[in-house]
């Protein structure tokens, strides 16, 4: 869930997960998967970056009720970086790589 406001200046919880479409004319207009649509103040970018932190919260919150295991430890750490000040993607090392000598 991910806290909105309203153009009312009312707060709002949403399930990020009935979020189809999010259009900016010029307010932020979300469609939802029932075809519903919300005006939020928000702006598109805002909205991205709350339900990407919202996934890898989850993310991170399943990861340590699992058994240890490092290739989803550096997954989960990966994602739980606050990617907001970040202009561009963000670039993962290949691991699959081999190294020399190996």
């Amino acid at each position: 869930m991910i806290e909105l406001t309203r153009l009312n200046g009312n707060p709002m919880v949403l399930n990020s997960d009935l979020i189809k479409t999010a259009e900016a004319s010029p307010d932020t207009m979300l469609t939802l998967v029932n075809g519903e649509k919300l005006i939020v103040r928000e702006t598109c970018k805002q909205v991205t970056e709350r339900v990407l932190a919202y996934r890898a919260r989850l993310l991170a919150a399943v990861s340590r009720r699992l058994a240890p295991r490092p290739e989803l430890q550096r997954v989960v750490s990966l994602m739980s970086l606050d990617l907001a000040d970040q202009s561009g993607p963000v670039k993962v090392p290949d691991t699959n790589k081999r190294h020399s000598g190996q």
